[in-house]
């Protein structure tokens, strides 16, 4: 019983995990290269938010099949991606990082699909851009870059070409104005008032706790056989990743905001946004440093020489050598082990030998004709009984085992050459009847000597 409902709790997970939809938060990727004055990176910020309506209700009639899409893009050239600009420069240098973004693109596009229980709205908005100024200072042997930009955030209004693209209840004020003043002035209004650019959790997961690897690959002889790009020709290429749920990282959790709205029915307005990602790459091996409250990579083209760690950034790759050593030696000594237990083994015949042995016939004749069975015994008689056949037995009758109905008279058997003649076969050694008169017929002829009554009346008849 316990395994059936713990199956049909896993199924309906599935079940509801396979019709949910993705809903993702901020996502960043960049590379940067110390070498120029600038680097192109892509943000990413997602969104859904529920709209519930379990008892119908004007919501219920006005959302239910409801279908619609606003999307679209800009550039730096547009008014409002400017100040999209100049807010995320103010919040970098807010943040204490000396960076800024130099030029920006916006896409953005939100989705509104009406159920029968409920509607999702689907807020994404994409900034690809430019981030420059981020060297702090260079010699001929190190440059120290900026990382302190990465948490791209802003709280104001955002709007591009008439549409708002920060603050999620704004655009339905004029997409959907029935959910705007039925949420305006209510706990829902702050759950849909949570701005949507915003990647604080990156900046604020050190980038210790973030996955390191690089990539050795541009400092190889042969790397211009691999196609690389000239930038990373003679580079190693150093990666930071963010995004695990671990315990060195912390267990990270998506970020569920709800609230519950009594108009004409009861609504209930979630809002859900998962942990964010980040990939972050540099050209030339970074050592991670904190300048001023603001984390930094130094920057040299090659890793030192002494350099041997793994992904985590601390792990000797000296240790992994030695426990693979003990793995091995553990192997060597487990084979030795079981070569000197299968020596010290017992080979050939075991128990009693062959020529001890002796054939010794068990079967007696029956019907005029003798079976071949037998078996073997020991030469000697020590030890017999724990030898002996289980098909001798005594030639004696004792009293339990004759009953008056089994005993019959004594009888007389053809000796020589008339044994042939006789198709009775009688057994008076182990007291059984002739055959003959068991089974009501006689296949004697006249020279049999039996006694039973019906061989008698044959050999009479013959006679």
């Amino acid at each position: 019983m316990t395994k059936a409902v713990l199956m049909t709790v896993l199924l309906a997970g599935l079940i509801v995990i396979s019709t949910s939809g993705p809903a993702w938060a901020a996502q960043l990727d960049t590379t940067i290269n110390p070498n120029n004055a600038e680097s192109p990176f892509k943000m990413s910020y997602l969104k859904t938010v529920f709209i519930e309506y379990p008892n119908g209700g004007d919501l219920f009639n006005a959302l239910g099949g409801t279908q619609w899409k606003t999307a679209g893009t800009a550039d730096a050239t547009n008014p409002g991606v400017q100040e999209l600009m100049m807010a995320l420069n103010d919040g970098i240098q807010k943040d204490g990082s000396q960076a800024r973004v130099s030029d920006l693109n916006v896409i953005y596009e939100f989705q509104l699909t009406g159920r029968s229980l409920q509607t999702s709205i689907d807020y994404r908005v994409i900034l690809e851009g430019s981030i420059t100024d981020y060297i702090i200072t260079e010699d001929s042997q190190k440059k120290l870059v900026d990382l302190g930009w990465r948490g791209l955030t802003t709280t104001s209004s955002i709007v591009i070409d008439g549409v708002e693209i920060n603050i999620p209840l704004d655009i339905l004020k004029t997409e959907e104005p029935i959910l705007y003043n039925t949420f305006v002035d209510t706990e829902a209004e702050n759950v849909l008032n949570r701005e949507l650019i915003n990647a604080d959790f990156i900046l604020e997961q050190p980038l210790t706790n973030w996955h390191f690897l690089f990539d050795p690959t541009g400092i190889n002889a042969d790397a211009n056989t691999f196609g690389l790009d000239d930038s990373i020709q003679g580079f190693v290429v150093s990666s930071w990743t963010m995004g695990e749920s671990s315990i060195r990282e912390g267990r990270q959790v998506e970020r569920v905001f709800e609230a519950e709205v009594m108009a004409d029915e009861l609504y209930i307005v979630r809002s859900v946004q998962s942990t964010d990602t980040a990939n972050l790459s540099s050209i030339g091996f970074g050592a991670l440093d904190i300048l001023d409250g603001v984390e930094i990579i130094g920057v040299t083209p090659t890793p030192p020489e002494d350099y041997m760690t793994t992904s985590t950034g601390g792990f000797p790759v000296m240790i992994i050598y030695g426990m693979a050593g003990l793995a091995a030696a553990a192997g060597i000594g487990f084979f030795f082990i079981s070569s000197r237990s299968m020596k010290n083994q017992k080979v050939g015949q075991q128990g009693i030998d062959p020529s001890n042995l002796v054939g010794y016939q068990t079967s007696a004749s029956s019907g005029g004709y003798q079976t071949n069975r037998g078996e073997a015994q020991l030469k000697s008689d020590t030890d017999y009984e724990q030898t002996r056949s289980v098909y001798e037995q005594s030639t004696e009758v004792t009293p339990q085992e004759t009953t008056p109905q089994e005993t019959v008279p004594e009888q007389t058997m053809p000796s020589g050459g008339d044994e042939a003649a006789c198709g009775c076969a009688a057994s008076a050694e182990i007291g059984t009847e002739c055959d003959c008169e068991m089974h009501g017929s006689c296949l004697c002829d006249a020279t049999c000597r039996c006694n039973a009554d019906i061989c008698k009346e044959q050999v009479n008849e013959m006679s």
